[in-house]
């Protein structure tokens, strides 16, 4: 399947779209919108859905807007920023949020500053926390996979917010970048445009994210080990 690129439009209507911020004007130029955003995230879902599959044949891959595409417009109910819409757009690819809480996922993101690309958790519950930690101190051998992953990686690092103080002084210092983290990503960030704006992009994203599977079910690992480390087994 050949899939649309992305363009300098598209990120030239992103920017503008998020400057006019009207209703009125994202009305009237919606067949852009669909044309230079919308289409290539739907073709972008598309092609990677079948790799995404085989990574967690769970996971939600239908392309459109609230499952694996992410909405223009803003939640502006609780945020002090009040712009309408987003200057970035993304993919997502999770499992059904209704079944499971606080998921892990594999995210696409576009914006002026690039491809944002990787495998993490948007916001990590307080309870996936205690459990990945008790699994990193553990040496699960899930854990073990996932970081030698990340270690073998030339494309993805380790991310997420840092405590400004070690709260575990007395682990190895390779141990502690994994365990002083508020929040857990594996992500790249890249500048490469003439790839971006290309139609080898899918091709790129598929072979990445497979490599990324050891993490991706570390996170999942995750996830099951909560209700065990609650009852306390």
């Amino acid at each position: 399947m050949r899939v649309m690129p992305f363009s300098a439009q598209t990120l030239d209507f992103l920017f503008e779209n998020r400057m006019h911020n009207s209703r009125e004007w994202f009305k009237e130029h919606r067949a852009q919108f669909e044309e230079l955003v919308q289409r290539p995230l739907v073709e972008l879902s598309m092609a990677l859905g079948e790799t995404m599959l085989q990574i967690d044949p769970m996971l939600i891959t239908e392309p459109k807007t609230g499952k694996t595409i992410s909405r223009v417009y803003r939640d502006t109910r609780f945020s002090k920023d009040k712009m309408l819409y987003r200057a970035n757009m993304w993919l997502i690819f999770m499992r059904d949020k209704k079944l499971y809480d606080g998921l892990p996922g594999f995210y696409v993101d576009i914006s002026e500053h690039g491809l944002s690309y990787g495998c993490g958790y948007y916001k990590m519950s307080g309870q996936s926390l205690e459990s990945y930690r008790d699994l990193i101190l553990h040496r699960d051998p899930v854990f073990l996979k996932a970081k030698e992953c990340l270690e073998q990686s030339e494309v993805f690092s380790l991310e997420g917010d840092l405590y400004k103080r070690s709260r575990f002084p007395d682990e190895p210092e390779e141990m502690q970048n994994w365990l002083n983290r508020k929040n857990v990503d594996a992500g790249c960030l890249s500048k490469d445009f003439p790839l971006i704006f290309s139609d080898r992009l899918a091709e790129k994203l598929k072979t990445e994210f497979l490599t990324l599977k050891p993490f991706y079910e570390f996170l999942c690992k995750v996830e099951s080990h909560r209700p065990h480390l609650q009852a306390g087994e």
